[in-house]
């Protein structure tokens, strides 16, 4: 066959109509042609603009791909109007107002068909066209990829839009197309994109990656529903959701995308089953408005790249968690907004280095059956009108388990909270809650800390080994009638329970100092009618202790040598300092401030009360007493809050010393939008225009630190000296045990100290390894293993209820 001819083979049931014919233009073989004749079209160019009428079969010669090019000058180069075939064409367009392949009528088929256009739309399917388009592929750096309209349909399979000026798949006016193992890249729109009521996209199998915009953008009453695609590496949001769009994601996979993964606001409606979301830069989920809807099914969210929280709903919004996990995220699921809610259930949220639920503003959260691990909060009620409900969750390893504060009121009961650095839970500034059933565990602080008049509900509570006592309340809240904690039948390792008040009358405690730690709770106080001329009562101070007294304290302290010389040092500076004042001399200036490095558990919070208990006996500070604060107490969530919070905690420690617990959490590596700067800030000047009225320590992991202070040059000039706790040896463990066991009448058995220091020696020291706590925590299962053994013996001795035996050494973790 000439090239440049096209032969048609005529195929009609007639014997006469069984023949072959060549001709010179496509135009005047596809005249000729009939229903059923195939057109093979011989390699060359054809600068004509074909329609296909009739249900013919277009094709170009076998094994030679890309040899027929299609390429008039203007106008659509193909237009399909009939159930043809359409196969092994390249078509090239040049006209930006008409697309480069038409399909406006019929069921025709489209197969390897190569459209590299600078066209309006590489391929546009209209109107009442039902096309199957396979293995086709399109370049349309002009405009759009494929574009479905008008009530047009048909089904893309294994289809590729390498180029596209604007969005690779646009689907408008009722159109409604198929999707079949399709791949869409290198658009500057979005690379799949449905718009207007009664337009529908289907998509199996599907991948969107290298979009200049959202990888999939519902909107304006359009649906869309994808199953097992992968949407990844576009420059805008992975999927976006406005206006009334309803989307369903099943079985999908949603990565490296730099804003939101998904975004849904104004009434949009979100349904997501068994779907990937990591590595994004903002929110995994972001729900907005009133109406706007998001319901996740067995869907894992992690791997954040930013300083977002992962799930984000607000402005009246709805989300719902069913079997998900979020983790490895700053924050998990951040609710904001009166009428927002969020609903999660049977989910796990973990590695969650701040917020794990934060609800604020009006807000309301429900979680049911959900575990909460690895965060610095498990969950915080923020503020007046936000509250909800935590049912039968667990809390695990997490810096403070909930905090509820500013008129905040939720209902938590029969949760667990377990090995929380900090408090397990602290009500302040007003919050409420109710806890019911709550259980605390192993806290590195209070079990239940409650503060500033906060008249929060407990019943039925317990808490267990927690170090600085079961249950903290601030003093006097119910003698100023300034209200406070309802506590009712609630037990602790400390004590047999506290003993619930009469019915018609609230039960509130109060406490003044923390029991120690296996010491009894203090007891139950009820609420009576307010006498007529109520008497205060005050706790009789202690009396004021020397330098010397306090400085025997210091050395007393197993272990950290360099520490107690660092602290004489200074000492001894400015006590000479004093002297040289007192004579008429010069003294030097020496800066008090100082910054603590070394692993959790190292005592720096302890050298830090006997420093300030030191300087009041040295006349330097006020009073010498020790406000201990970190992030959580500082930084507030909106503009001006953090200020506010880092003066009233400096208000607290005047005259004494302001000890901030891990102070590089302030200054995040990715700070972002994060309110800890405004902290440091306030912080900086405090300690400038305040400099002799309070002592500051800024306290963490050695490395944080170095960054901190790098990163923070107006911080590291406050401070004289960085003072480094080392990690305690085995030995040293062990001595801190034996201290612990002659103060509560206990004794190490032969052959005990032994296996306390091969078991100190073979302790793994990683990340969670707690020095002097561990010891410590040590200590306290021996006590439990001792008394389960002892509890059996009918008339135990006194060497029984005494002595500690290489048995009741806990395994090895």
């Amino acid at each position: 066959m000439a090239q440049g001819t096209v032969q048609v083979t005529h195929t009609g049931t007639s014997r006469w109509r069984r023949r072959t014919g060549e001709y010179a233009s496509l135009a005047a073989a596809l005249e000729a042609a009939a229903d059923g004749d195939v057109l093979t079209v011989a390699p060359g160019t054809y600068r004509e603009n074909l329609v296909v009428q009739r249900a013919v079969t277009l094709r170009g010669p076998e094994g030679s791909p890309g040899s027929v090019r299609i390429a008039p000058v203007d106008g659509v180069p193909l237009t399909v109007r009939a159930s043809a075939v359409v196969q092994d064409l390249h078509v090239e367009g040049q006209d930006a107002a008409a697309p480069a392949v038409l399909v406006e009528e019929g069921t025709p088929e489209l197969r390897d068909v190569r459209v590299v256009t600078r066209s309006a739309a590489g391929i546009e399917v209209r109107g009442s066209a039902r096309p199957t388009v396979r293995r086709c592929t399109v370049d349309n750096p002009a405009g759009v990829g494929i574009a479905v309209l008008d009530g047009g349909g048909g089904v893309f399979e294994e289809c590729e839009v390498v180029a596209a000026g604007q969005a690779a798949v646009a689907v408008r006016g009722g159109g409604h197309p198929r999707l079949e193992r399709c791949r869409v890249h290198h658009a500057s729109g979005s690379g799949l994109t449905a718009t207007g009521e009664n337009s529908a996209l289907e998509a199996v199998g599907c991948e969107v990656y290298e979009v200049r915009g959202s990888g999939v953008q519902v909107t304006n009453r359009a649906t869309a529903h994808l199953t097992d695609c992968e949407v990844h590496r576009t420059t805008g949001d992975g999927v976006t959701l406005d206006t009334d769009a309803v989307l369903t994601l099943a079985d999908c996979r949603i990565h490296d995308i730099p804003e939101n993964a998904v975004d849904l606001r104004s009434r949009s409606v979100l349904t997501l089953t068994r779907t990937s979301v990591r590595q994004f830069g903002r929110n995994g989920l972001s729900v907005w408005d009133p109406g706007t809807r998001v319901d996740a099914n067995q869907c894992e969210i992690f791997d954040s790249t930013g300083d977002y929280p992962a799930v984000w709903v607000s402005d009246g919004a709805t989300a719902v968690l069913d079997s998900c996990r979020v983790h490895d995220v700053p924050d998990a699921l951040f609710v904001l907004d009166r009428g927002s809610r969020a609903d999660v259930v049977d989910s796990d949220l973990s590695q969650v280095r701040n917020t794990a639920v934060s609800v604020s503003d009006g807000a309301t959260a429900q979680l049911d059956d959900c575990r909460i691990r690895d965060a610095a909060t498990g969950a915080w009620f923020r503020d007046h009108g936000s509250g909800g409900t935590l049912s039968n969750c667990t809390l695990d390893g997490a810096q403070t388990g909930v905090i509820v504060t500013k008129g905040a009121d939720p209902t938590v009961e029969r949760c667990t909270i377990g090995s929380p650095a900090e408090a397990g839970v602290y009500v302040s500034a007003g919050g409420r809650g109710t806890f019911l059933n709550c259980r605390v565990t192993g806290s590195g602080g209070y079990g239940f800390h409650v503060i500033d008049g906060s008249r929060t509900t407990l019943r039925k509570c317990r808490t267990e080994r927690c170090a600085r006592g079961g249950y903290e309340f601030a003093e006097g809240d119910a003698a100023s009638g300034a209200g406070g904690p309802v506590v009712e039948d609630c037990t602790s390792d400390e004590s047999g329970s506290l003993t619930p008040a009469p019915a018609s009358e609230p039960a509130v405690q109060t406490v003044g100092h923390s029991p120690g730690l296996l010491g009894p709770v203090p007891g139950q106080r009820t609420a009576s009618a307010p006498p007529a001329a109520p008497v205060p009562s005050f706790e009789p101070e202690r009396a004021a202790r020397t330098s010397k007294d306090v400085l025997g304290e210091l050395d007393a302290l197993v272990g950290l040598e360099s520490v107690k010389r660092e602290v004489r040092a200074l000492i001894d500076m400015i006590e000479v300092g004093r002297r040289r004042q007192r004579a008429g001399l010069k003294a030097a200036s020496v800066k008090r401030h100082l910054v603590f490095t070394g692993s959790p558990g190292t005592g720096k919070t302890t050298v830090a009360r006997l420093y300030g208990e030191i300087l009041a006996s040295l006349d330097v500070l006020e009073k010498g007493h020790l406000v201990e604060v970190s992030r959580v107490d500082l930084v507030g969530e909106h503009i001006g809050s953090t200020a506010i919070r880092t003066q009233e905690a400096f208000e607290k420690a005047r005259g004494g010393v302001l000890f901030i617990d891990e102070a590089y959490a302030l200054s995040p590596e990715d700070a972002g939008r994060d309110f800890g700067k405004e902290a440091i800030d306030t912080l900086v000047k405090l300690m400038e225009d305040h400099r002799d009225a309070v002592v500051v320590i800024v306290a963490g992991y050695t490395a944080e630190m170095e960054r901190f202070l790098s990163v923070n040059p107006g911080v590291a000039s406050r401070f004289s000296r960085t003072i480094t706790f080392g990690d305690y040896g085995p030995g040293e463990l062990l001595r801190i045990v034996e201290q612990q066991a002659e103060e509560h009448e206990y004794r190490l058995a032969p052959g005990a100290g032994e296996a306390l220091l091969k078991y100190f020696t073979e302790l793994p020291k990683g990340p969670a390894f707690g020095n002097g706590r561990t010891a410590r925590q040590t200590f306290e299962a021996m006590v439990e293993r001792h008394a389960s053994r002892v509890a059996q013996l009918d008339e135990p001795t006194t060497d029984d209820l005494t002595l500690l035996y290489a048995e009741d050494l806990p395994a090895l973790p």
